[in-house]
C-alpha cells in the first residue's frame, strides 16, 4: 500500500534515460556517482530546493536505462516544458530527462508499476571493440539461440529465483524472492555492425542481480555448457550458491516500467 505524504508540494513524473557506465548504480551512496544523485543534484540546482526522488528500478553499476521512471515534489511554479528543458541543460550528458509531466493522485514510480522490463545485449566478435562494450557483452563464437530460448521458457510464470537473485531489501525467506515472470526471450540480429543477441526479460519485480545471473545461465545454455534442463532445475533448487557469477553490467537496460 502507497503511504499518504505529507508533503504537499505538486508531484511530478519523468522518463529518464542514462548511460550507466561511470555510475556506482541508481541509489545514492557516500562519495560514490550514482544516477540518483546526479538527478537530485539538477533539481536543487533548478529549483533551488532539496528534492528526494524515487525510481521504478534501482539499477546496478553499470547498467543503463532508456524507460527509466522516476517520480518527485517540487515547488516548481512555471510550466513543465520549462522544467524539463532547465533540468536537461544542467544535466551531465550521460543522462536526460526524456518526458516530463504532472503526475497523477497516488502515482508511485515504483509500488504504481505492473512490471518492468529489462533488455540485455549480447554482441559476437573475435577481436574487442571499445564503442560497443559500452552497451553490448562480447562472445568470441555464435551461439545456440534456440537452446537458449528452450530453457528461458522454464523461467515464465511465478517461481522463487532464489538462485538467481537476492531480495533487494535484504529480507530473508524464501517468500520474498518469488516473482512472475511474463515474458523471457532471445532474438538474434545480422546486419552491417555484426551479429547480436537481445535477450528480453518482463516481471512484475526483479531480485539484485536476477537478470544478469539469468543471463550468465542462458550463455552457458548458448555455448553448450548446460542443458535446458539444467536451468529448470536450478530454478526449483532456490539455492543461491549453485548461481553462476552474473554478467557484466555493460550489456543490460532498463527499456520500459508498465502501469
Amino acid at each position: 500500500m502507497i503511504q499518504p505524504s505529507d508533503d504537499q508540494r505538486p508531484a511530478y513524473r519523468a522518463t529518464v534515460e542514462y548511460d550507466g557506465t561511470d555510475y556506482a548504480g541508481w541509489q545514492i551512496q557516500t562519495g560514490r556517482p550514482t544516477v540518483q544523485g546526479t538527478l537530485e543534484t539538477a533539481l536543487a540546482r533548478v529549483c533551488c530546493e532539496t528534492i528526494r526522488i524515487s525510481g521504478a528500478g534501482r539499477t546496478d553499476a553499470g547498467v543503463h536505462a532508456s524507460g527509466q521512471v522516476i517520480g518527485f515534489r517540487s515547488a516548481w511554479r512555471h510550466p513543465v516544458a520549462d522544467l524539463e528543458r532547465a533540468l536537461n541543460a544542467v544535466l551531465p550528458a550521460a543522462v536526460a530527462v526524456r518526458e516530463l509531466a504532472v503526475a497523477a493522485p497516488g502515482f508511485h514510480p515504483r509500488f504504481s508499476a505492473r512490471s518492468r522490463h529489462y533488455g540485455y545485449t549480447v554482441w559476437v566478435g573475435s577481436v574487442r571493440s571499445p564503442l560497443r562494450a559500452r552497451f553490448a557483452h562480447q562472445v568470441k563464437q555464435p551461439l545456440d539461440l534456440a537452446a537458449m530460448n528452450e530453457a528461458a521458457a522454464h523461467l515464465v510464470g511465478w517461481h522463487d529465483f532464489a538462485t538467481f537473485g537476492v531480495d533487494p531489501e535484504g529480507k530473508a525467506g524464501r517468500g520474498n524472492t518469488r516473482r512472475e515472470v511474463m515474458q523471457a526471450q532471445w532474438r538474434l540480429t545480422v546486419d552491417d555492425e555484426g551479429v547480436w543477441y537481445r535477450f528480453d526479460i518482463e516481471a512484475n519485480a526483479f531480485l539484485r542481480t536476477m537478470v544478469r545471473t539469468i543471463v550468465a545461465t542462458l550463455l552457458a545454455v548458448g555455448r553448450g555448457e548446460r542443458t535446458s534442463a539444467d536451468v529448470r532445475d536450478l530454478l526449483l533448487a532456490a539455492e543461491r550458491r549453485l548461481a553462476p557469477p552474473p554478467a557484466p553490467a555493460c550489456g543490460l537496460c532498463l527499456v520500459h516500467v508498465r502501469y
